[in-house]
């Protein structure tokens, strides 16, 4: 049966909470028509008056923070008191419209030839669709959504159903700030709209968000289109914890990195390496750590852990628990201690999963869950092996108190982003990108608007 609405399910207590039409056929055509025609304007406009346009939606977007926590909590599940995402999202933002101009100006030749003009200049690419996930709603969106605009484009937000809103507060922020009509248009789409569209080739680049096996979907339905795409899909990020390591300082932050929002973020870290000077007290302090956790409803300021987005996902991690348990891995966290986990809701105990290798799935699939299994190594050696032992590559953090170890064990490590004594964390003035199954391009830096943007070379000859 063909969809006909989108539909958010709230994972609080299984109820309803959205529910809007998708879009007719000829409403989407109107759109991409729309958002043509205004990019042929936009892309003449100064930079310097796109980022002005981009400040007013950004402190429009900013403004609806108070509203856009408690919906936060509502649509995914992540706990009020941690005050959603606008943080970031401004540190993100800003960032990227610092860099525009300097990043989107002519790039002179090497070489000076008498008598000639030469040079690169940076074109936008023009319609951009973007794809967004509903574990960081606006994080995510963000990242493809300032730059795209700031480089002349036009860009359609097709948002994840279960963040529904957060499509809707970026098109009331882009309406509030007096971004021109048709420019920017949040887009409720079934996936077989959104296959169609990226079919048709009326779309020039996807940023896309999600999984592998979505980002395959989309690498099909581009096919033959010349669509360029932007793909951050699946991940199992890992952790080493050197002999040289501030143990208490890896043991608080690695925590955090493993559980926070549910362990829904792309970035979290879903296994850990240990030196074996340290893994008896670092898996104690784990331990005691996850034990403090208060798995409960996220609209509750009491709250530190909430229910994860969908029942389907904590069934997921439930069964990788299940599975390392019967292979021999002992569970530290006894989950009846945890009231709300009940067994069949999306509430999740927490778990760390010690005696585990890399036969189960939880230390070799996407978990994307409140769940951490945490190895014994004998030392850089068998750590960079067992991290480079996965089919994803998104980011790997180091904890060490030696900066050129890091970095060295850093060489040869097969991930798109290398950490030392962090995690978790996107920096906006590097490259968030991935490697292996974990996708395709780059976000942020002054890359990203390399993936916005197409060269168009100038060679003007004024001698003859």
């Amino acid at each position: 049966m063909a969809e006909t609405d989108i539909v958010c399910i709230s994972p609080i207590d299984g109820r309803e909470l959205v529910r809007r039409p998708i879009m007719s056929e000829a409403a989407i055509d109107a759109a991409l028509a729309a958002a043509r025609e205004a990019q042929k304007s936009w892309r003449h406009v100064p930079v310097s008056e796109r980022l002005a346009r981009l400040d007013a939606f950004l402190n429009a977007l900013l403004a609806m923070n108070q509203e856009v926590v408690p919906e936060i909590a509502q649509q995914m599940g992540r706990p009020v008191r941690y005050g959603g995402e606008f943080r970031g999202v401004e540190e993100r933002a800003r960032y990227m419209m610092g860099i525009a101009e300097k990043s989107l100006t002519p790039i002179p030749a090497d070489d000076e030839k008498p008598g000639f003009r030469r040079m690169i200049k940076r074109e936008p690419v023009g319609l951009v669709l973007v794809i967004a996930p509903w574990n960081y709603p606006y994080l995510t969106a963000i990242n493809a959504i300032v730059p795209a605009l700031a480089a002349g484009n036009a860009v359609l937000l097709k948002h994840a159903s279960q963040t529904v809103l957060a499509g809707e507060r970026f098109q009331a922020a882009m309406d509030k700030a007096g971004v021109p009509k048709g420019l920017f248009t949040n887009l409720h789409l079934s996936h077989d709209q959104t296959g169609r569209i990226l079919g048709s080739g009326l779309v020039d680049h996807c940023n896309f968000t999600g999984s592998v096996s979505g980002g395959r979907s989309i690498e099909r339905a581009a096919a033959g289109s010349f669509t360029s795409l932007g793909l951050e899909l699946g991940g199992k990020d890992p952790a080493y914890v050197r002999a040289d390591a501030d143990i208490d300082h890896a043991i608080e932050n690695l925590v955090d990195g493993a559980f926070f929002n549910s362990g829904q973020c792309c970035c979290g870290i879903e296994r850990i390496y240990v030196h074996e000077t340290h893994y008896d007290r670092f898996v104690e302090g784990a331990v005691d750590l996850v034990k403090g956790y208060v798995l409960g409803n996220p609209l509750d300021e009491a709250t530190t852990l909430g229910p994860m987005a969908h029942k389907r996902f904590a069934d997921l991690v439930r069964g990788q628990n299940a599975e390392a348990v019967a292979k021999g891995a002992r569970a530290h966290i006894d989950a009846k201690k945890f009231a709300a986990d009940t067994g069949g809701t999306a509430y999740l105990a927490p778990q760390v999963l010690t005696n585990v290798d890399h036969s189960m799935s939880v230390m070799r699939d996407e978990s994307f869950g409140p769940t951490v299994g945490i190895m014994k190594v004998s030392g850089d050696e068998e750590a960079i092996r067992l991290m480079n032992d996965s089919p994803y590559g998104l980011s790997a953090a180091i904890w060490t108190s030696d900066v050129d170890a890091a970095e060295a064990i850093g060489d040869k490590l097969e991930t798109g982003t290398v950490f030392m004594n962090r995690c978790d964390y996107l920096d906006p003035a590097l490259a968030w990108t991935g490697v292996k199954d974990t996708g395709r391009g780059a976000s942020l830096s002054r890359l990203a608007y390399e993936s916005l943007t197409r060269p168009k070379s100038y060679h003007l000859r004024h001698t003859l």
